[in-house]
């Protein structure tokens, strides 16, 4: 413990280690009655606040500082890889994974002028809309215009209906203005027109205002329903069931609240359909290990392009009742829905037709989002959701966990308020609103069949129905010499796949690994966003690569015997590259079958290697 002595004089105290431990030591007598020492007053300052700041530091933590080799102090880092929290470590999120970063350079590469074998890098690696080409839809443009600067309500190039909405949207924020905060649970008037627009999407099945909470993006819902379930240790800590394959958010999510993640596999051939029996076995299996307390269903499904049937959805709804899960229903793709006789039905309709059983007593809370579906505006991320059956006290910590982020974007909110209440039949914009969402939809469902038909003339790839969504998410068969050669450099197999289709082609594709699949099975994730003509050159140049990936692999077992390509370059000495240099050399030789193979000659690969 760290004491202080005053003196008789100049309220001096005097800090002395004694021990291990600073104790006080009062002055003596003699010095006492002398007058001070202006030196030795300003040497015991300088000794107070020495043993202040070790103190401090260490009684606090803090790190110690650190004498290198050539005499400079250097302090080390609070936060280091070792101290930080451990559960972040543990988050992966493909979709914007290692591919994505190359594929980033790429594009500085070539814009620097270096020489590719593509022109263009394109990424189809991420359900970015407007990214993609896809324009927006002008009324809610024009609304958000006005709302952003009501000078332009004066404007006579805009319609009268796009300026009554900006005006209604700007009556219910503070001062008029979208630069204030809201409500934490979002704009009244907005959560309003959600719950009326869920009624009349699930044919007059009621919705309470209150139960709407506006989020950032359907993200940020899921998280803050995640965080809510959260509770126990070992044996009783939460598990959450997800689908595999499954989008990144949810097992990134789990990883970084410490949950435990509970798989269930969808069926790839029933067209990724939800089984029952699997659903049992992956819950069975868990509740050995966690106490599994909710189950996320994705539909229409993301990687996966499924849409599940009415039946299906009620099986769930029973099974989630019988074994008491809370249920997470992500449906932000429902208005992307393509294939003949497929349907989106929500959760909570189906929950409600099914009787008070079950309406009075799941839990479920259902999810919608601006960035999907025909509005694609992903950035200014808008979203809600709607929470069934939730206990009151909960409801009210949930309440109290939303105030802390203190409100959603607000252009967020407003963007949400137009997706739920667009232009009606009579109104100046309503026309112009129904060609243009048409259009985009009609698109992507010519989109969704060629990627489909495309995929499926290729000997090795299998692609079910895109029948919703955004994606597809093929089976690929890749040859065992290339599952060992990625094997060897510590990369999964779909990843080492997507590395070299990027590296040779352009292409940015996410590897199923990245969304959990069966072991022994590779897949990847491509969107169909592209314009269609840029969308039939991926395809065509996705086909073309799979083919000669594939008869390079099988090829090279002849072209190098017992030398692969990234073991040869370990195994080389300074003397073994000095022999790569001159063509005479049998281990030139070898080196030149090896990267014929890869499409790459030993005078290319010189400046690397003497490098």
């Amino acid at each position: 413990m760290l004491m202080f002595a005053k003196g008789n004089e100049g309220g001096n105290f005097t800090p002395v280690q004694k021990g291990g431990a600073f104790t006080s030591k009062s002055p003596s007598k003699s010095r006492s009655k002398s007058p001070p020492n202006p030196a030795q007053c300003a040497q015991d300052k300088n000794r107070e606040t020495r043993a202040l700041s070790s103190l401090s530091a260490t009684r606090r933590g803090l790190p110690k500082e650190k004498m290198s080799e050539n005499g400079v102090v250097s302090r080390a880092k609070v936060l280091t890889i070792d101290t930080m929290n451990p559960t972040v470590k543990k988050v992966e999120y493909a979709v914007r994974g290692p591919i994505v970063q190359r594929a980033v350079e790429l594009e500085r590469e070539l814009s620097e002028g270096m020489k590719k074998p593509f022109a263009e890098v394109i990424k189809a690696n991420i359900g970015d809309a407007h990214a993609m080409g896809q324009q927006p839809i002008t009324f809610f443009r024009q609304v958000l215009a006005l709302c952003s600067y009501p000078e332009l309500l004066n404007d006579t190039t805009f319609p009268e209906d796009a300026k009554s909405r900006a005006r209604r949207i700007l009556q219910s924020c503070g001062g008029n203005s979208m630069g204030s905060y809201t409500a934490s649970q979002g704009i009244d008037s907005v959560r309003q027109d959600v719950a009326r627009y869920i009624e009349r999407r699930d044919g007059g099945v009621p919705c309470d205002p209150d139960d709407i909470y506006l989020t950032t993006g359907a993200s940020d819902g899921i998280v803050t329903m995640l965080k809510l379930l959260m509770c126990g240790e070992g044996a009783d800590c939460t598990g959450v069931m997800i689908s595999i394959p499954q989008y990144p958010l949810y097992s990134a999510a789990l990883a970084e609240l410490g949950a435990v993640q509970i798989n269930y596999y969808l069926n790839e051939e029933n067209c990724w359909s939800m089984d029952i029996s699997e659903l049992h076995r992956a819950l069975d299996e868990a509740r050995e290990y966690c106490n599994p307390r909710a189950l996320c269903v994705i539909n229409p499904g993301n990687p996966t392009g499924q849409v599940q049937s009415r039946q299906c959805i009620e099986d769930v709804i029973r099974f989630a009742a019988k074994e008491r899960l809370l249920l997470m229903a992500d449906e932000v793709y429902q208005d992307n829905v393509y294939a003949d006789g497929c349907q989106f039905h929500s959760f909570k309709k189906v929950l409600f037709e099914m009787g008070p059983e079950y309406s009075d007593t799941v839990e479920l809370v259902s999810f919608h989002s601006t960035s999907k579906c025909y509005m694609g505006e992903c950035g200014f991320r808008g979203g809600y959701m709607e929470i069934i059956n939730m206990d009151e006290e909960v409801k009210a910590q949930l309440s109290k966990l939303v105030s802390v982020r203190l409100c959603p974007p607000v252009p967020g909110q407003a963007l949400m308020d137009l997706v739920v209440n667009p232009p009606q039949p009579g109104e100046p914009s309503y026309a112009k609103f129904i060609k243009e969402r048409t259009a985009t939809l009609s698109a992507l469902a010519e989109k969704a069949t060629l990627t489909e038909q495309v995929l499926n003339t290729v000997k090795g790839i299998s692609c079910n129905p895109v029948q919703g969504a955004m994606y597809s998410f093929p089976s690929i068969t890749i040859p065992e010499k290339a599952i060992k050669e990625a094997m060897d450099i510590g990369q999964q197999p779909d990843m080492f796949y997507c590395m070299r289709l990027l590296e040779e082609t352009g292409i940015c594709l996410v590897p199923g690994s990245g969304f959990g699949q069966k072991d022994g099975t590779y897949h990847f994730r491509m969107t169909i966003l592209p314009p269609k003509d840029k969308l039939q050159i991926l395809l065509n140049k996705v086909k073309e690569f799979h083919e000669k990936f594939t008869d390079d692999f099988i090829a090279s077992n002849q072209n190098a015997p017992g030398l692969k390509g990234q073991e040869f370059l370990r195994r080389q000495s300074h003397t073994g590259l000095q022999q790569l240099k001159s063509p005479d050399s049998s281990l030139a030789h070898q080196w030149n079958e090896v990267m014929r193979s890869h499409s790459i000659s030993c005078s290319s690969a010189g400046p690397a290697l003497s490098g």
